[in-house]
């Protein structure tokens, strides 16, 4: 590996974590949203692909960890992971205990982060050998996919109903696209609507403004004051171990490893899951709080970084809900990446192990240290100076840019009609897990449970 090649991989870890450490400020926002429109922006300017590796490794470790500070210092969710930290972070920071919360979060990264690597690397080629025949069922996987995620979801019959329906919204746009001449045959449609998905939610939230009686029905608020408690700074650098206890050190290791055995599910029900289980071992508030934060961090990053890590090495093609979603970039991004041409087929099992490496250890140990001496610093720039609305807004004029880049004008419309629908799903209680699984299955729906 030559010199150039690691100053670009340098460039993109600083990179992703001056990016990734003011998005992961910003309350409100979804990881998928942030993560896969920029990564994709990456790949399609031509960036070598131990590059584009190594930031979007980079860009993981830090939205994840970052989006936890403001949920530690005012009680708002930066993204979907760290949602399910609310409640334990506010009952701490209702006792003075805010800047507690940010170390615990921060070490629970750095375990989960240290956890994750070196045994998804090890899974990923244990799985390497049976790559052949896993792929040859993959469409068939992905159908699965879809039941399981809808089985373990809030709305479950509503999830199972909607398969079939969205399987044919899919495909049918792609079929008139191919009909119409806006596409070439061999070009299927996959991406444009994959960021459709991401920004459905968001998309019904803003159109429904544009009904006058249901804008004048919300609720009013008052301005709300946020306050931000000045952070000890004292011995906030100090070795990661020593912000918490041992049991909660032993504990987030074991959830971290056991997250990497079940990357195909979803990396918030396994948050949620083994997060809760292990605080409700603790009787004291404090102790519980303690635990459930810092083994949440930790799983947060362990599932993330399985999630992406033992589909792209094992296998090239996106078989866990964060490869079809966050990560979908490095699998499927024409022209530059396909199913059948991405990272997995580019890079050596050295390259993938160093980049990863390089990636992890750079980005945990710059993000931990921003996140225990500045933390509460950023968080005030943040919340003063950054318009959530911009940074939603931004998001929304990128996709539409891909969505014509992708398939035309007409695609515009074909992403609006793909958000308005997914959203509304989404609002009912069919996440964003089943829609990515429903995409990639939508061909195999059509061809063989459809009948003429």
């Amino acid at each position: 590996m030559d010199a150039g090649l690691l100053f670009q991989m340098l460039l993109a870890v600083l990179g992703a974590i001056v990016l990734y450490t003011f998005i992961g400020f910003v309350p409100g926002t979804d990881e998928t949203s942030v993560l896969m429109p920029v990564t994709l922006a990456v790949v399609l300017a031509g960036v070598q692909p131990i590059v584009v590796l190594t930031f979007f490794i980079s860009a993981i470790i830090t939205l994840n960890l970052m989006n936890a500070i403001p949920t530690a210092l005012v009680g708002l969710p930066g993204g979907v992971m760290s949602t399910p930290m609310i409640e334990h972070a506010l009952y701490l920071k209702e006792r003075g205990m805010a800047a507690t919360s940010i170390k615990k979060m921060a070490t629970g990264s750095i375990i989960g982060t240290a956890i994750a690597i070196p045994v998804s690397l090890l899974l990923a080629n244990i799985l390497a050998p049976f790559s052949d025949s896993v792929k040859e069922y993959a469409p068939l996987l992905f159908v699965f996919g879809a039941i399981f995620l809808s089985l373990i979801g809030k709305n479950k019959l509503l999830a199972l109903i909607s398969i079939i329906p969205l399987g044919l919204l899919f495909q049918g746009l792609r079929y008139l696209y191919w009909g119409i001449g806006a596409v070439p045959q061999e070009k299927n449609v996959t991406v444009s609507f994959f960021l459709g998905i991401t920004i459905g939610p968001l998309l019904v939230s803003l159109l429904g403004l544009l009904n006058k009686q249901s804008r004048e029905a919300l609720p009013r608020h008052e301005k709300n004051e946020i306050k931000l408690n000045k952070v000890d700074e004292t011995h906030s650098l100090r070795h990661p171990l020593q912000t918490i206890t041992k049991k909660e050190a032993g504990t987030s290791a074991v959830v971290s490893l056991l997250s990497n055995f079940l990357f195909f599910l979803s990396p918030v029900g396994l948050t949620i899951l083994f997060g809760e289980a292990m605080a409700n071992k603790e009787k004291d508030p404090v102790k519980k709080a303690s635990m459930a934060i810092t083994s949440m961090s930790a799983l947060s990053h362990a599932t993330y970084l399985s999630g992406v890590i033992i589909p792209l090495i094992a296998l090239g093609i996106p078989l866990s809900p964060v490869a079809v979603g966050p990560a979908n970039a490095l699998f499927n991004a024409p022209p530059v990446f396909t199913l059948d041409h991405n990272i997995h087929h580019l890079l050596s099992k050295g390259e993938f192990v160093f980049a990863i490496v390089f990636a992890g250890v750079l980005a945990s140990i710059i993000t931990y240290f921003v996140a225990m001496k500045y933390a509460r610093q950023m968080t005030a720039f943040v919340l003063k100076k950054v318009p959530h609305e911009a940074i939603l807004g931004l998001f929304i004029g990128f996709i539409l840019l891909l969505a014509y880049m992708d398939a035309g004008l007409i695609n515009i419309f074909g992403v609006l009609l793909v958000g308005i629908v997914c959203g509304t799903l989404n609002k009912m209680g069919v996440n964003y897990g089943v829609q990515f699984m429903i995409l990639y299955a939508a061909p195999w729906i059509t061809t063989h449970l459809i009948f003429k």
